[in-house]
């Protein structure tokens, strides 16, 4: 039976191979080389075939005992090696070394002063409501006062999928649609996501917004002047100043735009002798346009003509860099986690 010696002899010889095996990787390659599928057991087995049918079962049985014990062996040696490398390892851990943090997400800088905005009209009366991003063109445009022909459709560069469907431009639609379904008064201010047809150093195709309306008896541009600048002083500070422009919006007449004093350079022009790059040097920066609410728009949604209202709209990448002294637009959307992580609450 030289077959069954040679697998006998397998046994002594593998066991002089692992004490000699002094990590992981060697013994692996000492198992493949006695266990794997052209090993030396495999080697052996495979004369197998030569021998007469009746010595087989033997030479088998032998196999199988001479497996067990080369897997014991190498289970235990690889017991032994794990045991050591851990214990070497412990040898080298100082517990004095302050440990890694891991690092958390937090919210994006966009959506923290989103909230906060909305926080803060909360706090004046208003209410959440929000609409929509694929719009019909009749709520993003002819109900704000903004027929087919109307010029003003083209300052929007919309996003058209059908000839009447459409990524809104911007957040009035829910305006429009909360007064279709409810009766004044009301307060509401829309947040979310918008689209248009844009994209360069400070224009992204795709941008957030937050709308606001208030509609009542006796409303006033008093109201509008009073609501925007306590708005203001709320989220930029109690020092910043503010100042209405007339301009010109199709679903609101009269029209305005809100300046606030620029908060880089303290609404002063210039940061010790350089130039201010945010204001351009006249200490006023542009923030919201806003209006009292055109009659156009009321009789479009069936409100009494008695009715009055203002409205109001922003962009919350605008006020996050304002507010925050970030200059470049697109590093709200690069996911730089150094960026990110200044934002962490």
């Amino acid at each position: 039976m030289d077959l069954i010696s040679a697998l006998e002899g397998l046994v002594p010889e593998l066991e002089k191979g692992l004490d000699q095996a002094s990590s992981l990787e060697g013994l692996e390659a000492l198992r493949v080389d006695f266990l794997g599928r052209k090993g030396r057991i495999a080697q052996i087995m495979s004369q197998l075939p030569k021998l007469e049918p009746e010595q087989r079962p033997a030479v088998g049985q032998t196999a199988n005992s001479v497996k067990e014990r080369c897997n014991e062996l190498f289970e235990s040696r690889k017991q032994a090696l794990e045991a050591g490398r851990e214990a070497e390892a412990l040898k080298r851990f100082d517990p004095s070394i302050p440990g890694r943090a891991p690092w958390s997400g937090t919210l994006h800088p966009t959506t923290l002063v989103m909230e906060e905005i909305c926080e803060i009209f909360k706090g004046l009366g208003f209410e959440i409501v929000s609409g929509p991003e694929v719009e019909i063109d009749y709520y993003n445009f002819e109900a704000l006062n903004m027929p087919p022909e109307h010029p003003a459709r083209d300052m929007q560069d919309t996003l058209y999928i059908t000839d009447t469907v459409l990524m809104r431009t911007h957040t009035s639609p829910v305006q429009a649609r909360t007064m279709l379904h409810r009766k004044p008064p009301l307060a509401v201010v829309a947040p979310g996501k918008v689209y248009r047809r844009d994209s360069d150093l400070t224009h992204t195709p795709m941008f957030h917004q937050i709308e606001g309306l208030m509609v009542g008896e006796g409303i006033s541009m008093a109201h509008l002047r009073g609501t925007l600048t306590a708005f203001v002083r709320a989220i930029f500070g109690g020092d910043t100043q503010v100042r209405f422009r007339p301009s010109f919006f199709p679903f609101t007449e009269p029209s305005a735009e809100v300046d606030i004093s620029c908060c880089i350079c303290g609404g002063k022009g210039h940061i010790g002798d350089a130039p201010c790059r945010v204001c351009k040097t006249t200490g006023w920066v542009e923030i919201l346009g806003c209006g009292m609410v055109d009659p156009a728009v009321f009789e479009a949604v069936g409100y009494d003509p008695e009715v009055s209202g203002f409205a109001f709209g922003m962009g919350v990448e605008r006020v996050t860099m304002l507010k925050y002294g970030i200059g470049d637009l697109r590093m709200f959307f690069e996911n730089d986690t150094r960026f990110l992580g200044q934002f962490a609450r």
